[in-house]
């Protein structure tokens, strides 16, 4: 990925539709840290403590395995706000 593609991809929710990329002040959003999705903000409204405290496994494309990839991300300790990339799967 590129700078522009990384410009274009700050402020987006993941998996939001491309004509309403932004986020809603009605939700509760958290900041995807390194990895492929660097930057994305994940919407985390109506989570409970157990599925939040798990984190994610995120289905994209550009990381290390391709399409069909995931990237895993976890929450920051002490920083809830911001999740941190682990590492990608298959």
């Amino acid at each position: 990925m590129d700078r522009d593609d990384e410009q274009l991809l700050r402020g987006r929710v993941y998996g939001a539709d491309h004509d309403h990329p932004g986020p809603r002040p009605d939700r509760r959003y958290v900041e995807l840290v390194g990895g492929p999705l660097d930057g994305l903000l994940l919407d985390i409204t109506g989570w409970t403590q157990d599925q939040v405290g798990a984190g994610v496994a995120l289905s994209t494309e550009l990381g290390q395995f391709g399409i069909g990839g995931r990237a895993l991300y976890n929450p920051r300790p002490g920083d809830p706000d911001r999740w941190d990339w682990t590492g990608d799967t298959p």
